[in-house]
Parts: C-alpha cells; sequence; structure tokens
C-alpha cells in the first residue's frame, strides 16, 4: 500500500513538471507572437506571363520569428513548404528560401496554370496572401483564304484571315501593299482562347494585278513583331495599247523610233506592226524589233497611220499613230530661230488612239499639209475688211436719211402772208420793181 502512495506522488510529480514546462513554452512562444505580429505579413504579387514561358512567384515577409512559408497552387496542393518540395512536378523549381522569402519558379507554362496562388505564414493563427498568375495565349500564325488564282477583272472575290489560340482576343487588321484596309472582324471562343476571323471583299480590276495584301496580328503576347501572312493578287485582264514615240516633229532624213506600250495579263506577245490597213512597204529603213518600230532615216513616202496591235486570251485592242514627215530644215541665219529640234525628243507626248497628237507650244505637224503662207490669216483678215466697209456704209445712209428736210429760197420769203403766188413773188426780198421779171410760168 505504501509503495503505490509512493509511485502515485512520483507521477503527479512528473505531470507537473511537465505540464509547468508547456506552460512556460507557450508562454514564451506567445510573447515572442505578440512582439513579431506587426511583421509577419506575407506580401505577394501578382504575375502575368505568356503561354510557354517561366514565371517566378515570390512571398516575403518584413520580419520573422523562423515561421515556415509555404507556396500552393490554385488547387490548394502545397507545391513548397519552406525549403521542402511538396509536389512532383518537374516544372516547379526552388530559386530562393529563407526565414523572411520564398521564391519558386514554374516553367513551361500552360493555359491551365493560371489562377489564385497562396502564400502560407504559418503562425498562430495562419496568415495568408494571395497572387493571381495570368497566362496569355499566344495567337497562331494567320491563314488567308479565299485566293483565286488567277482571278478575272470585275470578279467579286472574299479574302479570310483566321487566327486561332489567342487570350483574350487578338486584332485581325489588312493591308493593301502599306496601306490599311477594313475588313469584317468576328471572334469566337474555344475553350479558354479564342478565334478571330476578318473578312475582306473586293471587285478586283488591273490595279489589283500584282498588289501584296497583308494580313497582321496584334496582341499583348507578341512582344516583338506582329504575326502576318501576305498573298499576292493575280489578276488577268485584256490588253490596253499605246504608243510612244521619239520625235515630236519628224523630218526628212531623221531617225524615228515609234514603241507600242502593251499592258495585260497574260503579257500580250508580240505585237503587230501595220501601215494604213496592210503590211509595212520597207523592210530595209523599217525595222520591226520586239515592240518597236525603228525608221532609219525618214522620207515623205513614211505618211501614213502606223497601227500597233496586241492580244491575249481576254480580247484585242490597238493604238495608232499618224505620222507627216516634213521637208528636212534649211540652215538658219543667226538671227532665226530653228524649226525644230534635230535630235531625238523621247519625252514628247503619247500617239496612242490620237490621230493629232498634241505639241506643247508647237503647232501640230502631223495637221499640216505644208509649210507656206497662213491662207487661213489671209482669209481673216479680208473678211474684217469687208466687215468694216459694209459698217460704214450702212452708218452713211443713215446719216444721210436723218438730215433729209425741206429748204426754202428766196422767192419764197414773205410768202406767208400773200393770198396767192404772184403776190408772194412780188413780196419776197430784193427788188419789188422788177417783180414781173421774177413770174415763172409752168407748164
Amino acid at each position: 500500500m505504501m509503495v503505490k502512495q509512493h509511485m502515485l506522488f512520483t507521477l503527479y510529480s512528473i505531470c507537473g513538471i511537465v505540464l509547468k514546462d508547456i506552460l512556460a513554452v507557450s508562454v514564451a512562444a506567445t510573447k515572442n507572437k505578440v512582439r513579431g505580429a506587426p511583421g509577419q505579413f506575407p506580401i505577394v504579387q501578382n504575375m502575368t506571363v505568356t503561354e510557354g514561358g517561366t514565371v517566378n512567384l515570390t512571398c516575403r515577409v518584413d520580419h520573422n520569428d523562423n515561421t515556415s512559408l509555404q507556396w500552393s497552387n490554385p488547387a490548394q496542393q502545397t507545391l513548397f513548404f519552406g525549403d521542402k518540395k511538396a509536389l512532383r512536378d518537374n516544372r516547379i523549381e526552388l530559386v530562393r528560401a529563407t526565414s523572411q522569402e520564398l521564391t519558386i519558379s514554374i516553367g513551361e507554362v500552360t493555359l491551365g496554370d493560371e489562377g489564385m496562388y497562396t502564400c502560407s505564414l504559418f503562425t498562430m493563427p495562419v496568415k495568408t496572401a494571395k497572387a493571381f498568375l495570368t497566362v496569355l495565349g499566344v495567337p497562331k500564325k494567320p491563314e488567308i483564304n479565299g485566293f483565286t488564282k488567277p482571278a478575272m477583272e470585275g470578279d467579286f472575290i472574299t479574302l479570310t484571315c483566321v487566327t486561332s489560340g489567342s487570350k483574350p482576343a487578338a486584332d485581325v487588321r489588312w493591308f493593301r501593299n502599306e496601306k490599311e484596309i477594313k475588313g469584317a472582324k468576328e471572334v469566337n471562343a474555344s475553350g479558354r482562347t479564342f478565334t478571330v476571323k476578318s473578312s475582306l471583299k473586293l471587285q478586283v480590276d488591273r490595279n489589283d494585278d500584282g498588289v501584296a495584301y497583308t494580313c497582321k496580328v496584334d496582341h499583348v503576347a507578341l512582344t516583338a513583331t506582329p504575326q502576318q501572312t501576305t498573298e499576292v493578287l493575280e489578276v488577268h485582264y485584256a490588253p490596253r495599247v499605246e504608243i510612244k514615240h521619239s520625235l515630236t516633229i519628224p523630218q526628212e532624213g531623221q531617225y524615228l523610233k515609234l514603241e507600242c506600250v502593251s499592258k495585260g495579263n497574260p503579257s500580250p506577245d508580240p505585237v503587230l506592226w501595220t501601215k494604213d490597213g496592210g503590211e509595212l512597204p520597207d523592210l530595209d529603213r523599217m525595222i520591226v524589233e520586239g515592240r518597236e518600230l525603228t525608221f532609219t532615216s525618214l522620207n515623205k513616202t513614211d505618211n501614213g497611220t502606223y497601227r500597233c496591235e496586241a492580244s491575249n486570251h481576254l480580247g484585242t485592242n490597238h493604238a495608232e499613230y499618224v505620222l507627216f514627215v516634213y521637208d528636212a530644215p534649211t540652215t538658219p541665219s543667226p538671227s532665226t530661230a530653228p524649226l525644230a529640234p534635230t535630235s531625238p525628243d523621247t519625252t514628247g507626248p503619247l500617239g496612242s488612239k490620237h490621230l493629232k497628237p498634241a505639241i506643247t507650244g508647237k503647232r501640230d505637224p502631223n495637221a499640216l499639209e505644208q509649210r507656206g503662207p497662213d491662207h487661213a490669216l489671209i482669209g481673216g483678215v479680208v473678211a474684217v475688211v469687208v466687215f468694216v466697209t459694209l459698217c460704214l456704209i450702212i452708218v452713211l445712209g443713215r446719216y444721210l436719211a436723218r438730215h433729209k428736210g425741206t429748204y426754202l429760197t428766196n422767192e419764197a420769203k414773205g410768202a406767208d402772208d400773200a393770198p396767192d403766188a404772184d403776190t408772194a413773188i412780188i413780196n419776197a426780198d430784193g427788188n419789188h420793181a422788177h417783180a414781173e421779171e421774177k413770174k415763172e410760168y409752168f407748164i
């Protein structure tokens, strides 16, 4: 009985000592926590990363009493507890672990990694801070559909540019060569990402042949250059023809080159040269090389209408040039300016489809028959003289008509009070003694 009492006393003593130690540790820990509480709050920051990239998540505390820090993913799975890795994921690595910081990295980030990450500080109670990780979806290189090669002039076509995988939705722009043009945009969601489509409706003509249409994709994830795709439009069209000539005023003995400029797709080669509706008469002096017709030495027999004709499978077109060769110029006197240039003028106006090409500052050489007196000018001067003469005759006639009237002779003076003609004559001024001699008798 005494042994049992001794054992119970010993057990109570041990329990008392243990309880005393536990209370002492609790009080000390509580005091430490109270003193460290003002700085023991974890600090984190929201992060943004591009899909496939690497991001660092950092959690810091200003003051710590060696309490552990922990990172958890959006599924509340522990990634790291202090420097101890808790989740088996080779993409997640420890960067730095101290009493005041825990930094981890996530590589090869996917869209599934997006969400709210939690940093926990294991005080009593546990304190947490949350950081949201945003993952940007990179848009894929755009594809252009709707090109018909070749397109025919006048056709209506619709070009469509499509890009997928962007998050948020990408912006799609169209360019015609370097100039931006507007398309119709359409956005569709596909899971976490978006598919963007832009359409461009065109009625093509020959001006669209060889034009580069570019679709560019702009997105926040594309930090360098935007994704883009370019297609060159091919348009087939009937030819258009015009003739360029090397001389403004062709003269005998000069060298003349006529160039047939034909534009069409497919290219209208070769071209056909004719004169006055028939073949070229003198192939020794008229040389045809490709699109050019060359006269080695002009003479009067070369006068006529020259026609260049070009064709492809879409149609035929032609242009005409009327050639009139003038006499060779004589040697001008020192005070006389030359009548015409002696060297070829390659910048002369086009003769395409014009029977009388315009010449700036000079008369049309193809409209003149020969040099000599200007009959039109002489005729105009004669007409003016005749007109002035007629006007003078008319004015003189009107003047005479206005001054026509009655004129009185001396014999008529004093006739106002005379009863008859004889008395009037007698009463007239002059010598009344010879009144009888002034009588006149009319039979």
